[in-house]
């Protein structure tokens, strides 16, 4: 055989080998439940060197990464992260939402068609097939001809079922009340593995019900508010929203388990559980790459009850980096450094709590539903002469009576847009759209065009309400998100280990990139609905 023939092959098993080498054998998304971009800069003087710093220090920061839809809820975010796409394709316009065609409320990963396993509470049936397009955990079981394992782990079961996607080896979601196990569904398995029924019954969730007190002197958390103020809401069985917390003594006065949600702890637990996964699902150990997704969710349940200027929510992201620095140890020793890739980004971000905002002059406040959908009755009675013309008002949309509409002999068209000349002179109403406008008119640019990518156009309501800035649907305590605006848009996204370049930029980028990125990256199809565009400068 001629030498320089040989010579040539050679090369090429070399490259082949070294391609091989250099392929990512586990990608790892991790979705912090409604993390502000400012938690990255606000804390970061007392972060540690191995979680948030080191993801920052040897991988890329995307500084002025935002959500470019409306609503920015869990649900939505997650899907949208995995999927490449917006609400307006994927189909997850809420958490909940009413659905027009059955006239009730559905929840985002409610599937009646399936059993829970696990437990025997009928509430957790579940599944994700009312997303309507692949993720690219979905694309990457294709693509290795189902080899390529898929998991998703969350406190919450829509953070879990959601990013891993139709394709999916499992799903598993924590279950708590008198229980406190990870759980699943017949979407996926028949039996929880022998490992989740090791670590269900080991002791370690019980072992969390303990005191939670500041990680450092809460002296030193000068990044936050008083510990004790007027903006935070409370356990069940204590006084006042100051630490410590003892949380055995009130383990049963508020939920069982579901306690450990609302504490640091909670991210712990998921830790834990995604530990396991890696070692007993031996991910990232043959030549198909895996797909876990890990969604730490307590953040949000602090967040919630506590606002984002409380202590509470400090010590709960100093914890969290700590959780990131013992899941990339894992990660280092189990998978191998440079053969994993993570990103982290979160669903949503939070707004201050109104009360608090107005107590140092910054405009805000409170809507209500109730009201709104009252005086709106009230104003279609005048206007048209018929009552129960509106069914539904929720997640800032009111949806019509369409049958009745038609049976009267009126216009749905001109009902939508009578109805948003007069919610616009409604307090706290910013701007108003009706479903019309959305599907006619096409918006490029501000919360028009934003609203405008969580419009779905089968799903979505007849009228579409923003508030003002700082206005929330919630009680007058803790905090919530779903809006346009820059404190609900502005996350994180930062992506390290195989294939990333190190770096930063204050280039805008948006949720829907983060698929087609992690699809460029391991060479596959995108998802089948990705709107978004790869961050080519993010790979090496």
């Amino acid at each position: 055989m001629n030498r320089g023939f040989v010579s040539i092959i050679m090369v090429f098993m070399s490259l082949f080998v070294q391609a091989q080498n250099n392929k990512t054998k586990l990608v790892v998304g991790i979705v912090v439940d409604q993390m502000r971009y400012d938690y990255l800069t606000r804390f970061e003087s007392k972060y540690g060197n191995g979680g948030f710093k080191r993801m920052i220090r040897e991988g890329y920061n995307c500084k002025n990464h935002h959500y470019n839809y409306i609503p920015t809820y869990t649900g939505p975010g997650h899907a949208s992260i995995y999927t490449g796409t917006t609400p307006k394709h994927h189909g997850i316009i809420a958490n909940d939402w009413y659905d027009k065609a059955i006239d009730a409320m559905v929840y985002c990963a409610q599937d009646d068609s399936v059993m829970p396993v696990g437990t025997t509470s009928l509430k957790e049936r579940m599944s994700p097939h009312r997303m309507k397009t692949t993720t690219f955990a979905d694309e990457n079981r294709l693509f290795t001809q189902m080899r390529g394992k898929s998991i998703g782990i969350s406190i919450k079961d829509r953070g879990a079922i959601l990013p891993a996607g139709h394709t999916a080896n499992a799903a598993y979601w924590f279950r708590g009340k008198k229980e406190g196990n990870f759980v699943s569904s017949t979407y996926y398995m028949k039996t929880l593995p022998k490992w989740v029924q090791k670590f269900n019954n080991s002791g370690v969730v019980k072992s969390y019900l303990k005191e939670w007190n500041t990680l450092y002197d809460i002296d030193t958390y000068t990044e936050s508010g008083t510990d004790l103020n007027t903006f935070e809401g409370k356990f069940n069985g204590k006084k006042e929203a100051t630490f410590p917390y003892n949380l055995k003594s009130m383990f049963l006065i508020n939920g069982g388990y579901d306690i450990l949600k609302e504490t640091p702890y909670g991210n712990s637990i998921v830790t834990d559980f995604a530990i396991e996964a890696i070692k007993n699902e031996d991910l990232g150990k043959d030549s198909d790459t895996d797909v876990l997704t890990v969604s730490f969710s307590s953040t949000d349940y602090v967040g919630h009850k506590f606002g984002v200027n409380s202590k509470e929510v400090e010590d709960t992201y100093l914890r969290l980096d700590k959780e990131l620095e013992r899941l990339f140890k894992v990660l280092d020793d189990e998978v191998g450094t440079g053969n994993y890739t993570v990103f982290l980004t979160a669903d949503h971000g939070a707004v201050d709590v109104p009360n608090y905002l107005k107590s140092v002059k910054i405009p805000a406040g409170y809507v209500t539903y109730t009201e709104t959908k009252e005086k709106l009755n009230a104003f279609m009675l005048r206007m048209f002469k018929a009552d129960s013309l509106i069914k539904n008002v929720s997640n800032h949309q009111v949806f019509l009576n369409r049958e009745k509409l038609l049976s009267l002999g009126l216009k749905l068209s001109e009902v939508q847009e009578t109805l948003v000349n007069e919610l616009i002179a409604y307090k706290n109403v910013y701007k108003v759209f009706s479903a019309t406008t959305m599907s006619t008119t096409s918006f490029d640019k501000g919360i028009e065009n934003t609203l405008q990518n969580g419009y779905n156009q089968k799903q979505s309501g007849d009228v579409l309400i923003i508030p003002y800035p700082g206005h929330i649907y919630y009680r007058a305590t803790g905090t919530s998100h779903g809006t346009g605006f820059n404190y609900d848009t502005h996350v994180p996204l930062l992506f390290f280990g195989n294939g990333i370049k190190n770096g930063q930029t204050l280039q805008k980028t948006v949720i829907p990139d983060i698929a087609p990125t992690v699809s460029a990256l391991l060479g596959i199809s995108f998802p089948n609905g990705a709107t978004g565009q790869p961050l080519e400068f993010v790979l090496k």
